[in-house]
């Protein structure tokens, strides 16, 4: 990693990715957004690794977005707009990303909750999109993953205003699958990643993988494509241990293959 900012570890098939700039509300730096894709490509080759865990350090912010007086490296709109966006090395992860949201989710920080696949929040977690009262808009996926998990409408409001919503709202729209007191945070995602963390591998990655393209599908075509999935992990000695051990009454021993 080249930045202190951005922490990794990893153990017991958990990977804990930190934002760890916390006097500013975990803001992102250019800096910060390379080592999250150096990150990201590290929890993709390791086999050990098999869920990873995105948090932002201390009690005010899980991510304000992107800082706002780095904005200004870029020479010209072009630039900003090819740059290497930390969203989208998110997105890029082929295993389970649990978002362990505390604090401000704000701007591109929303958007790297979005890119996770399951969102925890603390309860003094705060969710914002206010890009239009600076003169933009998101540009991480924000309008489409705000549409499908909490609908055009919500999304619009979001969207539209730039005001933010608390965590109890953002459960009760779906933003997030659960609010917890910020001291229990950790544990439960932990706990959550755990037991993803004991499923088969191979079936975890493709159950992701069928998710997120069933976004995009006809039922006819992700009913489809679910069934060719299914094929392929149903042919995986994980399978073959699963249904040994369910004969067994034991537990599976899920090897990756």
């Amino acid at each position: 990693m080249e930045t202190e900012d951005v922490q990794f570890e990893a153990k017991d098939f958990i990977a804990i990715v930190t934002l760890n700039r916390p006097a500013k509300l975990n803001a992102v730096t250019p800096e910060m957004a390379e080592a999250l894709r150096q990150a990201t490509a590290r929890i993709n080759a390791d086999p050990q690794i098999r869920v990873a865990i995105l948090t932002g350090a201390g009690p005010k912010a899980f991510c304000a977005g992107s800082d706002i007086r780095d904005l200004d490296r870029y020479e010209m709109p072009w630039d900003f707009r090819n740059r290497q966006d930390y969203c989208d090395a998110i997105r890029d992860v082929r295993k389970p990303v649990i978002g362990a949201v505390n604090g401000y989710c704000l701007g591109g920080g929303l958007e790297l909750a979005m890119a996770c696949d399951v969102r925890i929040a603390s309860e003094n977690a705060i969710f914002g999109a206010p890009e239009i009262k600076l003169g933009w808009v998101g540009g991480g996926g924000m309008a489409f993953a705000l549409a499908h998990s909490i609908g055009p409408s919500n999304a619009a409001i979001m969207l539209l205003t730039g005001d933010s919503i608390d965590a109890e709202k953002a459960v009760r729209w779906g933003l997030v699958s659960e609010v917890v007191p910020l001291s229990r945070l950790m544990t439960r995602v932990r706990e959550l990643a755990s037991v993803i963390a004991e499923r088969p591998p191979i079936a975890t990655q493709t159950a992701k993988l069928n998710l997120r393209a069933a976004y995009s599908m006809t039922r006819e075509d992700a009913t489809r494509y679910e069934r060719d999935l299914q094929t392929i992990c149903f042919a995986t000695e994980d399978a073959m241990e699963g249904r040994k051990a369910f004969k067994e009454k034991r537990s599976a021993n899920f090897k990756g293959r």
